[in-house]
């Protein structure tokens, strides 16, 4: 009787280490067996060949190119299974079922369907209770098994009929082999991991290998819907999809969750619109195990959150992703778990790269940016997240962090010069660190060969830096010697590729910046041939002609560029100074008051959502879609409006919009009656401009009220702005009051130093107060700030004749003669030096390209 008891208990340690897939311990255990009783035999022969045949898959997966060497190592497996499989005993189902599981990894796959069609009533065990969840993991391989096989084999007929009615087949047995495993993981984290029998959990812990389903149980998982869908059932396909993510989660399901919840958002992303959506159905009851079903259980309630749409549905399902991808990630960097890290790194990519896709198509970049960040913890040295990181840095603004990660980009791959590219561009475009921008496209350089594609392109770069650096120079001699190798760069870039436009722009502004205007003109009309749309090439044919003093020519371009491009209003501000002089005032202000109505239709929704922010409880619209593009074309626009005037993008002007702003959040912390408008600062800056523009227009045509007026919206917008303050000044001026004035002017100048308009107004003012010798200083700053400008000279020598310095006034007069002949509408530095070429990103996620090009400008 001891005996027996011995045996009982050893068979229970057995079959407590096979529920543990503990095959090591089980298969020691097992040689006990016979040594104990010969009665005991065919227990210790299955154990032992369940053990190898399971111990082999670890390390060998069931794919066809190992079927050779299946056949040689699970040939002993295969005849210990045989022989039990045929005695009448309680083992010889699951043994018959593991044999078939033998033929299937050796590529017998007609062997395997015999044995569960002879052998084995497979289909009837789905409705079976089973004694333990080793036997229930055992069935539904079997059913996996099955379906993989018949898909191997192909159907017997090539009738259209045969072969659906195969389909139907894969697919059944896929979904019971689905829905068996996950009970049995339901079931094995409901016991601790540990059989039927009442023995207490291993005291070892669990191995994360022996925690997975295996390859063949998450192939037929994964496979059910996706089967369905290749057939053309997209709806079926989804809906099995969201019965799998249904299921009660346990510890085990974490990985296999993410999966289909990454592999449904694709889907979702890829395969469906607003009109072809599958909404969610009505949550179904939750259902319990009985004789007649073995279903898992699943999540229900009342209080469930159900997507709207499928932008809703696929974003909350790569939230979760990201969730589980986030926590489970494998941080130990040690050499055994380099196989595992590498895995959940490629799942945790393909997560956050579809993540992106979907929050850019809503432009939440803010939200993307926080994603990337978190990912970052598990993201060492691995160049494609540090570089999506950086990219949705850039979308959300962030830029200064942007440039320090793409400088982290360059440091994982130094010869990527795309990453030094768009860095130099944040530096020259947003950040005005124009020192690091030209050592970014030094670095770049340096990395390219004499014919390698991006060479122009990187001398452009090189140049745009140059030509910026130069207009931050105090001294003239610096200043030439930056102009002069910002033209040697665009030159180069002519010679590596003849027929870059970009090159020939850059070059033909630079030669126009110094009045070159022949060779500008000569230059830019050859970049209009190779790219005859490019807006800002147009532009600067259009200031030529005006510098040559063909107004009517320029005019007629300008309205064919604006037949093309309707909503610039860089373009309609050149037009409105165009008409001013051919046609008069009036007609300027017509078009002024155009611009206004047109910002209106731009912008205004921006702006009354930021109030009622309603674009988080309703579906997305055609607006929504275009938020990020239209954010984009005012920051383009406002690089363009930016100090028209004078034409300045001077380190002054920098810190001025700093100290700006810097003022504001002061003004708003104390409680002032000024608060920031809601809504993209960028937008309303641009309709501050047009309000200066109008308010100039009202005082030319002496209508005091009305330019009061625009100074007043101006001043609602952006109170403390070193413009707004040269606008009232300008008023005051023209009411003859020049001490006020002159309190304005120097507040503008205090704000901005190289205000060159505050900087004329104000020596001009000065000089009607009769102080001489300060208006010399203050115009000899003006002159030094914009050596180009013809007023600066000439008020100069204004003073200068005041103060009976004839020759020095001749000479400034002579120079203002000279510069006025060359001299366009507005300034030439209107046009923005950007590197407008377009690097497009494509994210590759399981072999399919999604094209976010919008998302990411170099």
């Amino acid at each position: 009787m001891t005996a027996k008891t011995k045996f009982m208990r050893l068979e229970s340690e057995i079959e407590r280490y096979r529920n543990d897939s503990c095959w090591i311990r089980a298969s020691e255990l097992a040689r006990q067996l016979s040594s104990k009783s010969s009665e005991l035999e065919y227990y210790e022969q299955f154990t032992l060949a369940e053990s190898h045949l399971e111990e082999y898959l670890k390390e060998n997966p069931p794919i066809e190119k190992n079927s050779s060497k299946a056949r040689a190592h699970l040939a002993d497996a295969e005849k210990q299974l045989t022989l039990v499989g045929r005695a009448k005993n309680k083992l010889s189902l699951d043994a018959n079922l593991l044999l078939a599981k033998i033929n299937y990894c050796q590529g017998q796959y007609e062997a395997a369907l015999d044995l569960f069609d002879e052998r084995v009533n497979l289909d009837g065990l789905a409705t079976k209770e089973f004694a333990t969840t080793r036997q229930l993991q055992i069935v539904a391989e079997s059913f996996a098994i099955k379906g993989m096989c018949i898909e191997k084999v192909g159907p017997s007929s090539t009738s259209k009929f045969r072969v659906a009615e195969q389909e139907e087949k894969i697919i059944s047995c896929y979904e019971k082999a689905g829905d068996l495993a996950l009970l049995y993981l339901q079931e094995r984290d409901r016991t601790g991991s540990s059989s039927s029998s009442g023995v207490s959990p291993s005291p070892t812990p669990s191995n994360p290998q022996e925690d997975s389903l295996g390859m063949i149980l998450e192939t037929a998982l994964q496979q059910s819907p996706i089967l369905y869908i290749k057939r053309g059932n997209l709806e079926k396909g989804v809906n099995r999809f969201r019965d799998l993510l249904r299921v009660v989660e346990s510890r085990f399901t974490q990985g296999l969750r993410q999966t289909l919840a990454r592999q449904l958002a694709e889907v979702l992303l890829r395969g469906m619109c607003e009109n072809s959506y599958i909404p969610i159905g009505a949550v179904l009851k939750p259902t319990t195990l009985s004789t007649n079903s073995l279903q898992p259980r699943k999540y229900s309630g009342d209080r469930q959150f159900v997507p709207k749409d499928e932008n809703e549905e696929a974003l909350l399902l790569l939230l979760i992703a990201e969730a589980i991808a986030t926590r489970e990630a494998v941080l130990n960097r040690t050499e055994e778990h380099d196989e595992a890290r590498l895995h959940s790194f490629m799942n945790t990519t393909a997560v956050f790269d579809l993540l992106a896709v979907a929050l850019v198509k809503r432009a939440q970049f803010n939200k993307l940016s926080e994603s990337f960040e978190r990912a970052m913890r598990f993201s060492f040295e691995e160049f494609h997240i540090w570089h999506q990181f950086a990219n949705s840095l850039i979308c959300a603004g962030k830029y200064s962090r942007a440039l320090l990660v793409l400088k982290e980009c360059s440091r994982l791959k130094p010869q990527n010069c795309t990453v030094l590219l768009q860095g130099a561009k944040l530096c020259y475009e947003y950040l005005h660190q124009y020192m690091e921008g030209i050592l970014l496209s030094e670095q770049a350089l340096k990395c390219l060969t004499d014919d390698h594609p991006l060479c122009a392109r990187v001398h452009v770069s090189l140049g745009i830096g140059y030509s910026l650096a130069a207009m931050e120079m105090r001294l003239q001699v610096d200043r030439q010697d930056y102009n002069k190798k910002s033209l040697s760069a665009f030159t180069r870039a002519h010679m590596y590729d003849p027929s870059d436009y970009l090159a020939l722009f850059h070059l033909a502004l630079q030669l126009a910046i110094h009045r070159q205007i022949n060779d500008a003109i000569k230059n830019v009309r050859l970049a209009l041939r190779y790219r005859n749309d490019h807006i800002h090439s147009l532009h600067l044919l259009v200031l030529l002609l005006t510098a040559q003093k063909q107004f009517d020519e320029a005019i007629s371009l300008l309205n064919a560029a604006l037949e093309e491009y309707p909503e610039n209003l860089s373009l309609m501000l050149t037009k409105s100074r165009l008409e001013e002089i051919l046609y008069g005032p009036e007609q300027a202000l017509a078009t002024c008051k155009h611009m206004l109505q047109l910002w209106k239709e731009l912008y205004e929704v921006d702006t009354e959502e930021a109030v009622t922010d309603v674009r988080s409880t309703r579906r997305p619209t055609a607006t929504d879609r275009t938020q990020f593009d239209r954010r984009s074309f005012a920051q383009l626009q406002l690089s363009e409006l930016n100090e028209r005037d004078t034409g300045s993008l001077r380190a002054e002007s920098i810190a001025a919009s700093r100290v700006e702003q810097t003022m504001s959040e002061v003004a708003s912390s104390l409680n002032s009656t000024f608060q920031p408008r809601p809504g993209s600062q960028q937008t309303w800056l641009l309709q501050a401009q047009i309000w200066l523009h109008l308010a100039e227009l009202y005082l030319t045509l002496d209508k005091m009220s009305e330019a009061e007026a625009c100074v007043v919206e101006t001043s609602a917008i952006f109170p403390l702005s070193h413009q707004v303050a040269f606008m009232k000044g300008r008023v005051l001026e023209h009411k003859l009051k020049y001490n006020e004035a002159k309190l304005c002017y120097e507040d503008a100048i205090s704000i901005n130093p190289g205000h060159t308009k505050s900087l004329q107004h104000l020596g001009m003012v000065l000089h009607q107060l009769e102080n001489d010798k300060m208006a010399e200083k203050i115009l000899m700053d003006a002159v030094n700030t914009d050596p180009v400008s013809h007023e600066s000279w000439y008020l100069l020598g204004l003073v200068l004749e005041t103060l009976d310095q004839d020759d020095a006034a001749t000479d400034c007069h002579t120079t203002a003669l000279e510069l006025e002949a060359s001299s366009p509408t507005v300034p030439f530095t209107v046009i923005p030096r950007l590197m407008q070429f377009v690097y497009v990103k494509l994210y590759i996620i399981n072999g399919n390209e999604y094209d976010t090009s919008g998302a990411i400008q170099v």
